[in-house]
């Protein structure tokens, strides 16, 4: 099994373009398709401090359902900002990649560098 993992959505070229750098690097990751394997409340919230974000700079406020759900406005705590990525993974913002290196958003895909010297 890889030591790296990565959180894909194959719609989403950064997903894509990660994906395919990892691989360059010789590396067949762990595949996590997250929109169909949500992740439980505890490795979303691990995860997402791993990478060392709040929970509000991975939600993907691009979404359409971020903005009808009123998750944009700044009053939203992190908590219910949680419960909504977890009901509707499509609001967790990707990819999220595990590597020994650390945990990031690769988002712009370059950020795999930071913890995959020679990707």
């Amino acid at each position: 099994m890889s030591d790296v993992t990565i959180w894909h959505n194959p719609s989403c070229g950064t997903s894509r373009t990660t994906l395919a750098m990892i691989r360059a690097a010789g590396i067949e990751p762990r595949i996590v398709p997250y929109l169909q394997s949500r992740p439980d409340r505890e490795t979303l919230r691990a995860t997402i401090a791993a990478a060392g974000l709040t929970v509000r700079e991975a939600l993907r406020a691009k979404e359409r359902l971020a903005a009808e759900l009123g998750l944009k406005d700044p009053g939203v705590d992190e908590a219910a900002l949680l419960e909504a990525m977890l009901a509707h993974p499509v609001l967790i913002n990707r990819p999220f990649v595990i590597a020994p290196g650390g945990t990031r958003l690769c988002r712009p895909a370059e950020r795999l560098r930071e913890i995959l010297p020679g990707a």
